[in-house]
C-alpha cells in the first residue's frame, strides 16, 4: 500500500468527522474532543489548528483520505499526534504515515501520549524510535473516566 502525507484539503474536513465520531476508535484513542458530534466544535478546532504552527497532514493510502497526522505545541514541548479510520488498522498505515511525519519535522525531542491500554499506538510509536519516559493519568472524554496513560519521547 501506497502511504503519503499531503497538505489538509477542505475537502478532507467531511472524512476526518467521520472517522472521529467511530464509537470504536474514539474509545481506543481515548483522549478525544468533548463531544465529538459537534460538527461547529470540529470546524473550529480544523480551522484554528490549520491557521497555527501545527504541522497538519493528511494521511493517503493508495490515494484514498485515511486519516491525519500532526505535530503540534510549543517548541522543546512538541507532541506528534494521528487518526487512522479503523477500516485501515493493522496494515501498517500508521507506522508509515508517522515516519513519514517525522521526516518532514525534523526537530527534536518530540513527545506523544497514549492510553496505557493502547498496544497498537504504542508499537507504531516504538517503531518510529519513541521511547516510554513517564506514566500519568488524565480524563479520557471516550471512556468518561480517568485512565492511564504513557508518555513516550523521540529523542534523535
Amino acid at each position: 500500500m501506497d502511504v503519503v502525507l499531503r497538505e489538509v484539503h477542505d475537502s478532507d474536513l467531511p472524512v476526518f468527522y467521520r472517522q472521529m465520531n467511530d464509537p470504536e476508535a474514539s474509545r481506543m484513542a481515548a483522549f478525544t474532543a468533548e463531544d465529538p458530534a459537534d460538527r461547529d466544535r470540529f470546524d473550529a478546532h480544523w480551522k484554528r489548528i490549520r491557521s497555527s504552527s501545527a504541522v497538519v497532514r493528511a494521511v493517503l493510502a493508495d490515494g484514498d483520505v485515511v486519516g491525519s497526522a500532526a505535530v503540534y505545541g510549543e517548541p522543546g514541548e512538541r507532541e506528534v499526534t494521528y487518526w487512522i479510520d479503523r477500516a485501515y488498522w493493522g496494515r501498517g498505515i500508521a507506522t508509515a504515515a508517522l515516519r513519514a511525519l517525522l521526516a518532514q519535522v525534523p526537530e527534536r525531542p518530540l513527545y506523544a501520549r497514549a492510553a496505557a491500554d493502547n498496544t497498537a499506538s504504542r508499537r507504531v510509536l516504538e517503531k518510529c524510535g519513541f521511547r516510554v519516559t513517564a506514566r500519568a493519568s488524565g480524563y479520557a472524554q471516550a471512556r468518561g473516566e480517568e485512565i492511564a496513560e504513557v508518555v513516550l519521547t523521540l529523542e534523535h
